[in-house]
């Protein structure tokens, strides 16, 4: 079997052997010979007994041998043992959760070795490291908050329905907020396992042909009565048919959260736009609505994970429909975007690639 060669880290600027080196060792090889002939040829050496001369030429390798060792184990503890202990013991303390750690390298980025490579290296990765576990807590922290939500609605509208001097409509009102928040809970825990599913890989897996332009048409129909009580105005401009192979509960995902959303901001008497073209590149599905649209700041962490640009709509949601959406969209291959100016609507453009 052909082993491939290694390609060289192009940030290694130093050699582990250089012509210098190899000029120096040379230099310092024939210094020693010269020290033992030197030695040799000093009045009176050729007439000492045999083995005292062999006994002393002996004794002089021995003091060069160890003035090799003393020098060679200096170079290795300062270039190789000395930065391993420092990386052991960083390891050992990122391993007990601290990511504050960072391991100085040794030379300027022009005198790069590779232990100063993998010390960035390693930084890099604390770094990252650090990162997720930002996310994981901030995660924690906002899945916690909004299950507490729901479920302090449902413990005081509970405790309120005990009341036996409540009128009948009082009843019928505690009820439906209680379904309310348990329906918000719902789809909170289902978008968690959903968004846990797809980022381990699990949601996504080839699908059975489909016609799309059926899909977007289902989809609207599903929300047809909330259309009505808005009294919002539906336009929709779809091709007659186009044959995809996409996983096809993931793009209902998709469809379903872009229409939910522009309902919810579009106000009564609003209208929301869906345009769908295809070429031979890809497939480009718009949902637009006249809503109350997004500042910069909105737009830029409209798809982070329990992001709720307006605070007055938040009961309406937990902040994950979007982030569900641009997370499946690139594990497709695919790009989403938002366009957007306050007071003057969103549009959420998805682009397919045909496959």
């Amino acid at each position: 079997m052909m082993r491939t060669r290694t390609e060289a880290d192009t940030r290694v600027k130093r050699k582990i052997v250089s012509g210098g080196k190899f000029a120096a060792t040379y230099v310092v090889m024939l210094l020693l010979v010269g020290i033992q002939v030197g030695i040799i040829v000093v009045p009176g050496f050729l007439r000492l007994n045999p083995v005292f001369q062999v006994v002393i030429i002996m004794l002089y390798w021995v003091a060069v041998a160890s003035a090799f060792l003393w020098v060679t184990n200096r170079q290795i503890k300062k270039g190789y043992d000395t930065p391993m202990r420092k990386l052991s013991e960083a390891a050992k303390s990122v391993a007990e959760g601290d990511f504050s750690v960072y391991l100085e390298p040794q030379h300027t980025p022009e005198k790069y070795d590779y232990i100063d490579v993998m010390f960035t290296d390693f930084n890099v990765m604390v770094q990252e490291l650090g990162s997720i576990e930002t996310l994981k807590n901030d995660f924690v922290a906002n899945v916690s908050h909004e299950i507490k939500t729901p479920l302090a609605i449902i413990k005081n509208y509970t405790k309120m329905l005990c009341d036996p001097a409540l009128t009948e409509a009082e009843r019928r009102e505690y009820r439906d907020a209680i379904q309310k928040a348990t329906d918000n809970l719902s789809a909170l825990v289902t978008n968690i396992l959903r968004l846990n599913k797809l980022e381990n890989g699990e949601l996504m897996s080839p699908g059975k042909p489909y016609d799309l332009c059926r899909q977007l048409c289902e989809c609207v129909l599903g929300y047809e009565t909330l259309l009505d009580e808005k009294h919002i105005l539906l336009a929709a401009v779809i091709e007659d048919r186009v044959i995809i192979s996409v996983e096809r509960d993931a793009l209902e995902i998709v469809w379903n959260n872009l229409m939910s959303n522009a309902i919810k901001f579009t106000p009564a008497g609003g209208t929301i736009t869906i345009t769908q073209i295809s070429d031979a590149d890809s497939i480009t599905v718009s949902v637009a609505d006249t809503g109350c649209g997004m500042d910069a700041v909105t737009k830029r962490r409209v798809f982070d994970k329990f992001y709720q640009g307006d605070s007055s709509h938040s009961s309406d949601g937990n902040g994950l429909g979007l982030a569900l959406v641009q997370r499946i969209v690139e594990r497709i291959g695919g790009s989403v975007r938002v366009d957007s100016e306050p007071q003057r609507g969103s549009t959420f453009t998805v682009k397919i690639p045909v496959t």
